[in-house]
């Protein structure tokens, strides 16, 4: 595209040094669109950091010119912070108003609360006076729907009514979540177009619920986080009924969006972040939805320390952890690329009312797979107590025994246990298969929730066959020293936990952060160095299978979000209008003519379309035939001519160039720390090309050995 011709510049020095003036001092009433992003499109931070130094610069100068434009600036300086400050509150209470929805609508699938309708099985309970310690999960007040339709609570007929009921619940709280996607989602449902190949603009991200969505790896914000992985919270059909997020983590948040989701986060946005989280965390305190007066789903308070010895175990679930997250991704990005290329990616809304239903008939005959899997959870981590009724607590006491309540020594498991074991293996083959499936539907399906569940069951297994061996066989070298008789040696929970910790990081790839996010989780700040050691050997494990996360395994399915090469010459309005028509570029260079190909600078697709739509609305005189100039002063024209068009205020005059003897290490570096969008190659200041994401993506696919076009981008 043609600058035009060259003409003096009365641009400021400040404009000169930004690249660009301000668009909305060209416009005299900005377009309510201007300097937005399209869905999809990730943000050019140093061209958005370009122009809010421009921005505060100019506030700065104005404060000192009266004591309105002072206050007005203070207000300025504190409106990220009230933003931050309204996230959070939003954050904390949408949290904790899904926690009691999705407890609410876990339980409506197996009976209904005569006395309160909107009351949760363990809330009916809570209001029960008939409710006894015993039969502290039957009231009279909490129906079973065969029981309240036939009044009877027993027998096969029942078993059937129940089973038909909840597998007819988890289908329309399916179709209820497909249809709220495809009404304020619909990219997520948009099929696949043979164009999109080629289409820069046209991306579809693999959005990762529970976390954070990669679309959103400019956020860096763990209230973002928060929101994002609160919404999954709503009903995740395809495992049991919920995926959510277990509760707001500051920390661990902050972390996350470090380790993890972040490419460019500055310190500024470290702090405002943290704080945002911090709030969340209060609001969700002040709520109180798991009615602990605690912020974790899955409190923990063991009594008995962890030994040198209980490594081994601990670095073989790292091991387990590894493999299975190994297998999960590969599998999975195996399933996601074949409903891409197939008939199957043509039916989103089908694949997820199939898939629910087929999870539905398996979980039900399984009491651990039929509850949530928060439930879940938290019973795997929990300690056997005097007071437990779980089946993983059946175990042979000693009649004679006189130790305090908290201080239970080893026992032999008795058939309860054995009994939870074959069904908690049960559920771990299906865990395993039903996630790799899920993941990646057209609906929100998490990966925190289901990973950990994963290990969870996994560590329990382990935990109690040590436990077992602990007790019949102490005399061994290895139990000698630490497990004597009749004391409290191996806390089976513990093993859960670390497991659980194991499986997550095997998927996720995550290290520090999850270990904060464990310990935030559960409240088990004595046994970080457990989860370490399994957090790092599962790390260890699954990257030398390959080095990529889950996230980036989706990310590098799906593609980045793509700008594109230089324009051609244009002139006109009509020529500009034919460009911007024809292709679906991000940008276009300008320079001087089309011989001499000497870059002035580069504009965005969006600004050059607000801008040229508004100048036909609100400037007499702009025309098809009106020639488009990107220099301040135009020459003069015969009065017979339209008037011109000016676009010198949308034109970026610093745009990021290296030169065609940069290293393509050097090029990647910079895509990845300075999070730019496209690059621009010249040769003494003459144009040569572009580099995109998406070429940058395929040397890097090159140098792994692998076919660059084979990456899918979408």
């Amino acid at each position: 595209m043609e600058a035009g011709e060259e003409g003096a510049s009365s641009a400021t020095p400040t404009e000169e040094m930004n690249g660009a003036g301000n668009l909305m001092d060209f416009l005299d009433e900005p377009f309510p669109d201007v300097s937005t992003y399209e869905d999809f499109h990730t943000i050019d931070w140093l061209r958005e950091k370009s122009r809010d130094t421009d921005r505060h610069r100019k506030i700065t100068s104005k404060s000192k010119e009266s004591f309105w434009e002072l206050i007005k600036s203070l207000l300025d300086a504190w409106s990220g912070w009230v933003v931050m400050l309204l996230i959070g509150l939003l954050s904390g209470t949408l949290a904790g108003v899904i926690d009691l929805a999705v407890d609410w609508m876990t339980d409506l699938k197996e009976g209904v609360c005569l006395s309160a309708f909107w009351y949760s099985h363990e809330q009916c309970c809570w209001t029960s006076n008939e409710t006894t310690f015993e039969d502290r999960d039957k009231c009279p007040q909490w129906q079973k729907w065969a029981e309240l339709m036939t009044g009877h609570a027993d027998g096969a007929g029942a078993y059937l009514l129940n089973y038909f009921l909840y597998v007819l619940w988890a289908l329309s709280f399916s179709l209820m979540a497909v249809s709220l996607v495809r009404v304020f989602a619909p990219v997520r449902l948009r099929l696949r177009n043979p164009r999109d190949q080629d289409d820069p603009q046209r991306l579809h991200h693999p959005w990762v619920p529970g976390e954070v969505d990669p679309a959103d790896k400019d956020a860096s914000s763990p209230s973002t986080a928060r929101t994002r992985a609160s919404g999954e919270r709503f009903y995740q059909p395809p495992r049991q009924p919920e995926c959510r997020w277990p509760s707001v983590l500051p920390i661990g948040g902050v972390l996350f969006s470090l380790e993890e989701v972040s490419y460019y986060f500055p310190l500024k946005t470290l702090w405002r972040s943290f704080f945002a989280a911090l709030v969340a965390a209060f609001t969700l305190r002040a709520i109180n939805p798991f009615g602990n007066s605690r912020l974790v789903l899955f409190y923990v308070e063991y009594h008995t320390p962890w030994y040198m010895a209980e490594l081994v175990p601990f670095i073989l679930l790292g091991v387990f952890g590894g493999l299975w997250g190994t297998l999960f991704i590969r599998a999975n990005i195996a399933w996601c690329r074949r409903r891409k290329t197939t008939q199957l990616g043509k039916y989103p809304v089908l694949e997820v009312i199939a898939v629910t239903g087929i999870t539905a008939v398996l979980a039900f005959p399984n009491p651990y797979t039929r509850r949530s899997t928060s439930e879940l959870i938290s019973e795997l981590f929990n300690d056997c107590g005097a007071l437990e009724s779980s089946q993983l607590c059946d175990y042979i006491n000693n009649p004679n025994m006189s130790r305090p309540v908290d201080d239970i020594p080893d026992r032999p498991a008795g058939p309860g246990v054995y009994n939870a074991l074959w069904q908690l293996a049960l559920a771990l083959v299906f865990k395993i298969v039903i996630t790799i499936f899920t993941f990646g539907m057209k609906i929100p399906s998490g990966l925190f929730i289901p990973s950990m569940a994963v290990g969870a069951i996994a560590g329990r297994i382990v935990g109690i066959a040590v436990e077992q061996m602990a007790y019949h066989h102490h005399d061994w070298i290895i139990f000698k020293n630490w497990c004597r008789p009749g004391a409290d040696c191996v806390t089976p929970g513990l093993y859960a936990m670390v497991g659980a910790a194991a499986c997550l990081g095997g998927v996720t790839r995550m290290t520090v952060s999850l270990v904060v996010i464990m310990f935030e989780l559960t409240g088990g700040l004595e046994y970080i160095v457990p989860l370490m050691a399994a957090a790092v050997t599962s790390k260890w494990v699954a990257d030398a299978f390959g080095k990529e996360g889950i996230y980036e395994s989706h990310i590098q399915l799906n593609g980045y979000p793509l700008p594109g090469r230089e324009g051609r010459d244009s002139t006109t309005v009509e020529d500009v209008e034919t460009l911007i028509k024809d292709t679906d570029y991000n940008g276009f260079p300008v320079v001087v003519s089309r011989e001499s190909e000497r870059l002035i600078g580069f504009v965005q697709r969006r600004d050059l379309t607000l801008a040229i739509k508004t100048a036909r609305q609100k400037q007499d005189g702009v025309v098809s035939s009106s020639v488009v100039y990107f220099t301040e002063d135009a020459p003069q024209l015969p009065a017979s001519n339209p008037q011109p068009l000016k676009l010198r205020r949308v034109l970026n005059l610093s745009p990021f160039t290296v030169t065609d003897h940069t290293p393509m290490e050097t090029v990647v570096d910079i895509f990845r720390k300075l999070g730019l969008r496209q690059c621009l190659v010249t040769r003494s200041g003459r144009l040569l090309g572009i580099i995109t994401k998406k070429d940058v993506l395929r040397h890097m696919a090159q140098m792994m050995n692998q076919d660059p076009e084979s990456i899918m981008f979408n």
